[in-house]
């Protein structure tokens, strides 16, 4: 007897497989999009900070790579430390 209604699909082992999803290649994408935002937000501000005047000293120059790369290389850290602590829950 044919089936009416909605379509019923039945999941095998292939479909099931193909549906998981990649939390690491994912989570990596996701760090590079906000690293890349949060370098380009503080290079346009530092560009109109300059522009204004703002850069009297050398010392300050010297800060900028550390604002720059510092918080996303942190967040990066974090992430794998939080990846090693959440593999720690797993069952052997």
């Amino acid at each position: 007897m044919p089936r009416f209604g909605l379509h019923v699909r039945e999941f095998d082992e292939k479909t099931r497989a193909s549906a998981q999803v990649n939390w690491q290649r994912g989570l990596w994408r996701v760090w590079l999009l906000v690293s890349a935002a949060w370098m380009m937000g503080w290079i346009v501000y530092l560009i109109l900070y300059g522009i204004q005047g703002g850069f009297h000293a050398s010392a300050e120059l010297l800060a900028i790579p550390v604002l720059l790369i510092g918080p996303p290389i942190a967040l990066l850290l974090f992430g794998f430390m939080a990846g090693w602590a959440f593999r720690g829950f797993k069952a052997e």
